[in-house]
C-alpha cells in the first residue's frame, strides 16, 4: 500500500471559482485521489482557501464587512461548492488559520538564519488617490518588451516576461483606473532566490514526474534568471511579519506576500487536519519523520507552476530542513470560454455554483475529465457539452443500465437469472475486457485524464456491443435459458461499468451499485480475474432499475443557456 499526499492549487477567497479553475486543478485532483483509494492505497487529499492579499481587503470592502467575516463566509461557500461536485478532500483548510501562520514566520526566520533574507530598501508605485501602496497585480500598463496593453506589474500574460510594477509604460491603478501614481520608498524583506538558482535547477533536472508543459516553465524562469523577489508588503491582512509571536520592528503595518504564504498553506491545512482528526502531519511531511515513503502529487493550471517549480522551492530547499518536495506536477492548459478566458474578476462563463444550479456535479465532472485541458487549451461550448453529455452519459452509459436492468426486472423478476452457459460471447467479452481494464488503469495512473475517460467511455461501449452480440431480448420467447446468460454477463458488466467509472463520476456510479447490491467493500477498482468479475453476482440477488441516471440536454436548454452565460456569439 503506497502513502500518496495530494494537493490541488489553493482557490483564492474572493468568490466562487470558474469550470476553468475546477478542471485545472480540483476535479483532476479528486479523480486521481478516488482511484488511488479505489486501488487500495492510503491516500491524503489537502486543499484550503487562499486568503491573504489585496483582493480580498477590496472583495471584502466592497461588501462592507470586516475582511476577517468576509473570508469566514466565503470559505463555508467554496467548502459547499466542492461538496456539490463531490470533491472527496480529506480537509479543506484555510491559510488565515494559526498553523498557516506560525509556519509562514517558521520559514521566513529559518531563511533569514540561511543568509537567504534580505531587509531592503526599495521603491513601490503608491496611488495617491487609492492613498495605498499598490501590490503587483494592482498595477497594470504597457508591457515594455511586447507592448501588451494590460500587462500586469507581476508578470505579462502576453509574452510570460516576469515584470516588476516599475517596468510598466503608462500604468495605472487596477482598483480605480487612476494614474495619479509615484514611485515612494518602503522597506521590504526579499528572498535572495539568485543564491538558490543552481539548487533549484539541479532540483528540476532531477524531477521525472512532470509533464513537459511543468518542465519547460520552469525552465523558461530559470533561462530568463532568477531575482530577488519582495515576500512582504504593505497591508493590514495577512501573516504578521514577526517572530516568535514578536512583531519585527518597522514592519508592525507589513505582512508576508501572499504567494510567500499560500503554497506553506499546504502544510499548514495538513495540521489543521491532524488537529482536527488526531493524526499526525509530519509523517506526510518531514522526511525525518516518515515521509521519505510519501509520493507527493500536486495539480495545477499553468499560471501558477512557476510559483511551485521554482519560489516554493527555493522556500522548502533553502531552509535547509527535511521537508518533503513535490515528486509528480500535473500542470494543464486553460479550459477556455469559446476560445477566450473565463474571468472571475469579470464575470464571464459558468462559474461552479451557477452550472450546479442547471445540472448536478457529475454531467460537470465527467466533461471536463473528458475534456480536460492538458496537451493544449481546451473550449468550453454549451453545444459540446450537450453533445458530449448525450452521447456518454444518456445513451452509452445510461441507456445501458435503464434496459438491461427493466428487462431483467419484466422478464426475469428482478433478480440476477439462472440458467444458460458461458459461451463465445462471454469469452469474447473478457478478453476485449481484460486489454481495456489495464489501459484505463494505466491512464489513470500516468495523469492521462482524457485517456482515462476515453477508456472509460470504450468499456461502456464494449457492454452495449456485447448487448447486441447476445441479444437477450430477441432470444427470450424462443429460449429463456439463452436470454438468462446474456442477462447474467450484462448485470456482472454493469458492475465493472460502474466500478470504473466511481474516480469520474461517483454519484452515478454510486446509484447503479447499489442497483445492484453491490457491499461496499467490494466497490474496489476490478483487479481480479476478469471472468470472475463477470459471474460475482449471487443467483437470485434481487437488483433493482434506479430512476433515469442522465437526463438528456435538449437544445432548447442550449438555447436558454447561451441566452444567459454567453455563446458563440
Amino acid at each position: 500500500m503506497a502513502r500518496i499526499l495530494i494537493t490541488s492549487a489553493l482557490p483564492y477567497i474572493n468568490g466562487v471559482k470558474h469550470l476553468g479553475n475546477l478542471a485545472g486543478s480540483m476535479l483532476p485532483a479528486d479523480v486521481y485521489a478516488r482511484f488511488q483509494r479505489l486501488s487500495g492505497h492510503d491516500v491524503l487529499y489537502i486543499c484550503a482557501t487562499d486568503e491573504h492579499g489585496t483582493p480580498a481587503e477590496l472583495a471584502a470592502a466592497s461588501e462592507d464587512k470586516d475582511v476577517r467575516t468576509y473570508c469566514d463566509e466565503q470559505h463555508d461557500i467554496q467548502r459547499a461548492a466542492g461538496e456539490g461536485y463531490g470533491l472527496s478532500y480529506d480537509y479543506f483548510g484555510r491559510t488565515s488559520n494559526t498553523p498557516n501562520i506560525e509556519l509562514t514566520q517558521h520559514f521566513a526566520a529559518v531563511l533569514e538564519e540561511k543568509g537567504l533574507i534580505e531587509e531592503r530598501v526599495e521603491h513601490q508605485v503608491f496611488s495617491i488617490d487609492d492613498d495605498r501602496f499598490l501590490p503587483d497585480r494592482y498595477v497594470e500598463g504597457t508591457c515594455p518588451h511586447c507592448g501588451f496593453e494590460r500587462a500586469r506589474g507581476d508578470q505579462c500574460d502576453n509574452c510570460g516576461r516576469l515584470l516588476e510594477p516599475t517596468d510598466l509604460k503608462e500604468p495605472y491603478s487596477k482598483i480605480s483606473g487612476s494614474k495619479n501614481l509615484e514611485v515612494r520608498e518602503t522597506a521590504h524583506l526579499h528572498l535572495l532566490q539568485t543564491k538558490m538558482e543552481d539548487k533549484i535547477r539541479a532540483w528540476v533536472d532531477a524531477s521525472d514526474g512532470w509533464p513537459s508543459l511543468a518542465k519547460s516553465i520552469a525552465y523558461k524562469w530559470l533561462d530568463e534568471g532568477l531575482r530577488d523577489r519582495s515576500i512582504t508588503r504593505d497591508l493590514k491582512w495577512g501573516v504578521p511579519v514577526a517572530k516568535d509571536g514578536t512583531p519585527r520592528e518597522g514592519f508592525e503595518t507589513k505582512v508576508f506576500y501572499v504567494w510567500f504564504d499560500a503554497p506553506i498553506g499546504y502544510v499548514g491545512a495538513t495540521r489543521e487536519w491532524a488537529d482536527a482528526t488526531g493524526n499526525d502531519w509530519e509523517s506526510w511531511w518531514r522526511t525525518d519523520k516518515g515521509a521519505q515513503d510519501v509520493t507527493y502529487v500536486q495539480f495545477m493550471g499553468k499560471d501558477n507552476v512557476a510559483f511551485h517549480t521554482v519560489s516554493f522551492p527555493a522556500t522548502i530547499l533553502g531552509s535547509e530542513e527535511p521537508w518533503k518536495t513535490v515528486d509528480r506536477l500535473k500542470a494543464f492548459n486553460w479550459l477556455t470560454w469559446y476560445g477566450g478566458k473565463f474571468s472571475t474578476s469579470e464575470k464571464r462563463g459558468v462559474f461552479m455554483d451557477q452550472a450546479l444550479d442547471l445540472l448536478p456535479g457529475d454531467y460537470w465532472r465527467w466533461y471536463l475529465t473528458a475534456n480536460a485541458p492538458e496537451g493544449s487549451d481546451s473550449a468550453f461550448t454549451w453545444e459540446h457539452f450537450q453533445s458530449l453529455i448525450n452521447t456518454d452519459l444518456a445513451n452509452v452509459l445510461g441507456n445501458y443500465v435503464n434496459r438491461i436492468l427493466r428487462f431483467n426486472k419484466s422478464r426475469f423478476d428482478g433478480v440476477v437469472p439462472e440458467g444458460g452457459e458461458w459461451g463465445a460471447d462471454e469469452d469474447w467479452l473478457a478478453s476485449e475486457l481484460e486489454a481495456r481494464l489495464k489501459d484505463a488503469a494505466t491512464h489513470f495512473e500516468a495523469m492521462e485524464f482524457r485517456k482515462a475517460a476515453g477508456e472509460v467511455r470504450a468499456i461502456w461501449a464494449l457492454g452495449n456491443e456485447y448487448l447486441t452480440r447476445a441479444e437477450p431480448w430477441t432470444k427470450f420467447k424462443a429460449d429463456p435459458s439463452a436470454a438468462a446468460i446474456g442477462v447474467r454477463t450484462a448485470l456482472n458488466y454493469m458492475t465493472v461499468m460502474a466500478k470504473i467509472a466511481q474516480p469520474i463520476i461517483p454519484d452515478a456510479a454510486k446509484t447503479i451499485l447499489d442497483a445492484l447490491g453491490v457491499a461496499d467493500d467490494e466497490r474496489t477498482w476490478p483487479a481480479c480475474d476478469v471472468c470472475e468479475m463477470l459471474t460475482a453476482l449471487p443467483l437470485g440477488q434481487a437488483v433493482e432499475p434506479p430512476e433515469v441516471l442522465f437526463k438528456k440536454i435538449e437544445d432548447t436548454d442550449v438555447e436558454a443557456w447561451s441566452e444567459r452565460f454567453g455563446g458563440a456569439e
